[in-house]
């Protein structure tokens, strides 16, 4: 897959990172960090302009992300009520979604990106539950912008070491994500239990 992705990069150049980073979003299995920071070592070469491969990562992430969004809107609906039965998903537990996306799910939209998984389904499930698109936009391309130049700047300072450690960092940022998705849930865990407790306590 590694090669691959150089393949696509060197031969289509901002149009492969776009295109590559809108079906990776919507979830097909690349791995789009490996791509960005492949996209920065280029940058750093020279091979790349730095401003223009920014800004076909950003194009291509918010374009997977949106039609991601769209199909859960359409069709994720129907899909839930239809087979969620068999993965436990009831009526109940959507309406449940829905609320959790407006207090607290619009954040997962912007930090989503940064864990692999989520970000596939994340923007599908809120379209689902409804969340209004001038919600969704702001913290989905937010946080689009945040990643794909995170990542793309890191490929840029590792410069000529992007080729030896391109295997390992995959493996650490992997690792990283998971441990950061962690976190963000008992955070959110813990705030939940907390805003209930004040609840009881007021009532």
């Amino acid at each position: 897959m590694k090669h691959l992705i150089m393949h696509l990069v060197v031969s289509y150049g901002y149009f492969g990172i776009f295109g590559a980073l809108v079906i990776g979003i919507f979830g097909a299995p690349i791995p789009d960090e490996l791509l960005l920071t492949y996209a920065g070592y280029l940058s750093y070469k020279g091979e790349l302009n730095f401003r223009l491969a920014i800004l076909a990562a950003f194009l291509g992430s918010v374009c997977g992300i949106t039609l991601s969004y769209g199909v859960g809107r359409s069709a994720g609906l129907y899909l839930f009520e239809k087979y969620g039965r068999y993965v436990h998903i009831t009526p109940e537990r959507l309406g449940k979604a829905h609320e959790w996306f407006g207090r607290y799910g619009k954040w997962t939209l912007a930090i989503g990106y940064f864990v692999p998984g989520i970000r596939h389904l994340i923007a599908c499930l809120a379209g689902a539950s409804r969340l209004r698109f001038s919600v969704f936009a702001l913290f989905a391309y937010a946080g689009g912008i945040i990643w794909t130049s995170s990542y793309i700047l890191l490929g840029y300072f590792m410069g000529k070491d992007w080729i030896r450690l391109s295997g390992e960092l995959h493996r650490h940022l992997l690792l990283g994500s998971i441990i950061v998705a962690g976190a963000v849930f008992v955070w959110f865990l813990i705030r939940g239990m907390w805003a209930k407790g004040r609840i009881e306590k007021t009532g």
